[in-house]
């Protein structure tokens, strides 16, 4: 929750949603709580500033409901937050942080110097709707005080105008009278600046009986001996506002106050120039040098040359250099050097003469690359971030004619494509009059056309967007030129290894992040999207598509090879982020050249992620050419965990083990489960004839599954005991999970929930860790199951509806099955039948359903027809899941054993030993088709 109190009284959510607080009084309170900053507020304070002389009859009680009321607006707006205004003796006070209060934060602002940003915050006068009320008067003249103090120490950046504001409303503050005055001298208007003085000067006399202070004695007296020199500048002044830079004006400013030389540097079109003469203007004489006039092969005396005629300076000596610096030495000058790129050599030898003889100058320079001499400070531009890109695209199309509602969604995918480049943002709104948004969205995959309507009166290099990187590109070197068109290949960056495998020069790379072409960040080298676009270009002009290509295939199948041993161990998770960042390149890859090599290395990477649809498709498109055992086996598996169904018959024999492994783990959710143990004793079998200990402690652990299933205690426990140990020792994170959940498995069994809660959380934060939603989804299921078994049903809701959400965005079908059928017993265990029967009835849809839920369901269907009387239903009910169930030794959990045998004591009770015993016997002896058919009738409608 934040709070305003720098205008109007306000409170607004965490993402900005205004906060309604009802009635005078609680929005008084509210605003009396802010007044004491922090500091508890005694009750009977609180009381006589709300009601005066006039209080209710029982004022403690009438403030506590106020007080109630506050916080009733205030949690109602945040649900679930904290408690705000709390009771502390010997009254109460607002507990927020302080950012969370806009005059805390204009006062750090403040603080830091950031005196733009801090008087932006101001909405108007302080506590404008309270100002008036006794309570509120001292809050709100310090504040005012504050505020003032803030003006008055930028007032040397602001125009006679803004500064003339602010004196007609404070008349007697001395320091913002004289920097009117200045600002009016400086501007030719020395009688204005005059009477303004003897203004001054009555004022003071009138009202306060004083004279003016000396400071503002000698500032009249050196305007009237023309002493106080004029403001001289060259800086033209903006067509436009500059929109998202207020705190990069701010900040550049403070790097010229402590470094004499600023270069902003960044690609082209992102604003350097702009922003650099924003900076200029609220320094005291500061004179533009456009060196785009100059070509390349300029020297430093032609540099020199330009500077001093844009100083207006004559000289005719020889030496240039020399003079520009016998004119300067003594000045206190900002020289704006605009476009330094093509010519940096003769620029950093002419900066480097200034820098050590005219220590009163300071210079901003502007350029794709960095000039590189002592003492510069390098500041990058960034592109504009979201909000701001949005604005300046918003308010461009306005002033280019469009007058009808913009999409925010649309307006936000033009800006991301376009990377919040100013110059590309400002091309394309004059488009939109035209194509409207949707339209020059769709249209920016070819964006060299789209932006190709010339600016009328900007610098040619700056009217198309490909004049822009035209201009780049031919400053670059062949060696530049031929890595930047190979790094259009990868996709979304690559790391430095990368770029040296695909691209080559490691030396050029570097020098064309120096000139803002290659963006490096985060270990990473990236190209914008406009940029990339050109480099594809160039790439086809060159025929090097291919063969580029091919080096990107080459890279990413050597770096997936290298990382199958690295995800099953200890650097596991470490590896998973590495491929992580890698992600779009391999999809690149595959899409160049689909082999089975590839995806086959890549199989344990997306299963580990969960990116299971994406498996299948590279699977897919790898199979087309021709096949291959072990990408038809890993595809199999993972189409099973996908809940799709799969013939095992139609795989090829001479999968790997590890693949096989897999299948047969995959297996034991939807098929047949004799099936899956023997692919898994087989897989086990080979892996320890092969000394694979890794596949051995995975064999294990899919073993306690499949042991779980049959209901053999021993085996589950000697099973998922030794797979943990063996994992734990491995390192590998993944191989503990598995291990974990079956553990917490037999825990359920015994049930002994809280050993089996305390495994189970466990698993979730080591699978949130890891990254491994999949897994994330079961533990949760776990968790919400046995919360359910304990009563707790709030909780166990919560946890099983975000375990859904999980599976379901995982595409995890065996997941989605578990937590599906938890949510039907919860369902039933809330009294809510008809969802019960919904969600239990869904499941045997496919019929491809394991032995050990399907009984669950037969049981849970069963007691929901003992609450709708359909008692001989219900025996049967019982009777298929105790048939099915004895099918593979499954054992009911001792969670699930109460409610079962109560529902199936009732029913007896009801029917009779003997009716009961023949509808138990029919369910028992009812085929798999009957017992489904027998689910889809309505208990309403049959008794059994």
């Amino acid at each position: 929750m934040r709070f305003g109190v720098l205008g109007p009284l306000a409170a607004w959510t965490a993402d900005g949603t205004p906060v309604r607080v009802p009635e005078l009084k609680v929005r008084a309170l509210l605003g009396d709580l802010l007044a004491h900053e922090g500091r508890p507020a005694p009750a009977d304070r609180l009381a006589f500033d709300l009601w005066g002389d006039e209080p209710p009859g029982n004022p403690t009680n009438t403030l506590q409901t106020k007080v109630s009321q506050l916080r009733r607006a205030l949690e109602d707006a945040e649900p679930g937050g904290r408690k705000l205004v709390a009771y502390e003796s010997p009254g109460y006070r607002l507990l927020v942080e302080p950012d969370a209060v806009d005059a805390f934060r204009f006062r750090a602002l403040v603080k830091a110097g950031q005196l733009d940003e801090a008087l932006a915050l101001w909405r108007g006068n302080a506590l404008e709707d309270f100002r008036d009320e006794p309570w509120a008067q001292l809050f709100v003249a310090r504040l005012n005080e504050e505020r003032l103090l803030a003006y008055e120490a930028l007032a040397g950046t602001l125009t006679a105008a803004e500064l003339g504001e602010l004196v007609a409303k404070h008349p007697l503050r001395e320091r913002l009278r004289a920097a009117y005055v200045r600002a009016l001298y400086t501007a030719g208007r020395q009688t204005e600046a005059l009477d303004s003085l003897r203004d001054l000067r009555e004022r003071l006399a009138d009202e306060l009986g004083i004279d003016p202070g000396p400071e503002l004695v000698e500032l009249q007296q050196a305007i009237l001996r023309h002493e106080l020199a004029p403001q001289r500048t060259n800086l033209p002044v903006p067509a436009t506002d500059l929109i998202g830079r207020a705190e990069a004006v701010t900040e550049v400013r403070h790097l010229l106050d402590t470094s004499r030389l600023v270069t902003l540097t960044g690609t082209g079109g992102v604003g350097k120039t702009r922003l650099a003469l924003e900076v200029a203007r609220g320094v005291d004489n500061a004179w533009l040098v456009a060196l785009t006039t100059l070509d390349r092969d300029a020297t430093p005396a032609e540099v020199a040359a330009l500077v001093l005629t844009a100083l207006d300076i004559r000289d005719e000596s020889d030496e240039p250099v020399r003079a520009l610096v016998a004119a300067v030495r003594t000045r206190q000058t900002l020289l704006v050097l605009d476009n330094c790129e093509h010519i940096v050599d003769a620029v950093a030898e002419v900066v480097d003469a200034l820098l050590a003889a005219a220590q009163d100058v300071r210079l901003l320079a502007t350029s794709q690359e960095p000039l590189g001499v002592a003492g510069e400070y390098v500041w990058t531009v960034p592109p504009l971030a979201d909000d701001s890109a949005a604005e300046l695209f918003a308010a461009r199309a306005r002033a280019a004619g469009h007058d009808a509602p913009l999409d925010p969604a649309e307006i936000a995918a033009i800006c991301q494509r376009l990377d919040g480049i100013p110059l590309a943002l400002e091309l394309a709104a004059t488009r939109v009059r035209a194509l409207g948004t949707n339209e020059l969205a769709r249209r920016l995959d070819d964006r060299f056309r789209v932006l190709a309507t010339g600016r009328r009166g900007a610098p040619e290099r700056h009217q198309t967007l490909r004049a822009t990187i035209d201009w780049s590109w031919q400053l670059l070197s062949e060696p530049e030129r031929t890595v930047l068109r190979r790094l259009a290949v990868p996709a979304d960056g690559c790391t430095l290894e990368a770029a040296e495998a695909i691209c080559g020069d490691f030396d050029a790379l570097t020098r064309l992040v120096d000139r803002s072409l290659v963006v490096a960040s985060g270990g990473r080298y990236r190209l914008l999207e406009s940029i990339a676009a050109y480099a594809q270009e160039r790439l086809a002009e060159a025929g090097e598509v291919d063969a580029t290509r091919e080096r990107q295939h080459a890279y990413y199948l050597d770096l997936a090879v290298r990382a199958e041993s690295h995800l099953r161990g200890p650097d596991q998770q470490d590896w998973l982020g590495r491929l992580d960042a890698e992600a779009a390149n391999f999809r690149s890859a595959l899409d160049h050249r689909p082999a089975p090599r590839l995806v086959n290395a890549l199989a344990w990477y997306w299963i580990l992620r969960g990116r299971l649809r994406e498996a299948v498709r590279a699977f897919d498109l790898a199979l087309t050419s021709a096949p291959d055992p072990e990408a038809l086996t890993w595809r199999a598996g993972i189409l099973l965990l996908m809940g799709a169904p799969v013939d095992l018959a139609t795989l090829e024999p001479g999968a790997p083990a590890r693949a096989r492994l897999f299948l047969g783990f995959a297996c034991s959710d939807v098929l047949d489960l004799a099936t899956g143990e023997q692919i898994v004793t087989d897989a086990i079998a080979d892996l320890r004839a092969s000394g694979d200990e890794w596949g051995v402690a995975a064999g294990l652990g899919t073993r306690a599954k499949q042991a779980y299933a049959r209901g053999d205690l021993d085996l589950l426990a000697s099973s998922a005991q030794e797979s943990h140990r063996l994992f734990v020792e491995l390192g590998d994170r993944w191989g503990q999970l598995q291990a974990i959940e079956w553990l917490g498995a037999l825990a359920d069994l015994a049930g002994d929930y809280a050993e089996a809660t305390r495994l189970h959380e466990n698993g979730v934060r080591m699978a949130e860790q890891l990254g491994s939603w999949p897994q994330v989804a079961d533990h949760l299921t776990w968790r919400g199951r046995i919360a359910m078994l304990q009563g707790d049903f709030g909780a166990a809701r919560s946890l099983l509806d975000r375990a859904h959400r999980l599976a379901t965005e995982q595409s995890y079908g065996p997941g989605l099955n578990f937590v599906v059928l938890e949510q039907g017993l919860l369902a039933r265990r809330v009294g809510d039948l008809d969802e019960a029967e919904r969600l239990l009835g869904s499941m045997l849809a496919d019929g491809q359903l394991h032995p050990t839920p399907l009984a669950t369901i037969y049981d849970e269907l069963g007691i929901v027809a003992v609450q709708r009387e359909a008692y001989e239903r219900a025996a049967t009910l019982h009777g298929c899941a105790a048939a099915t169930r004895e099918s593979v030794g499954a054992l009911l959990a001792a969670g699930e054993r109460v409610d079962v045998e109560r529902a199936m004591a009732a029913t007896k009770s009801i029917l009779g030993a003997h009716r009961f015993a023949s509808a138990y016997d029919r369910g028992r002896n009812l085929h798999a088709g009957e017992a489904f058919a027998l689910v889809g009738e309505s208990p309403q409608r049959t008794s059994m």
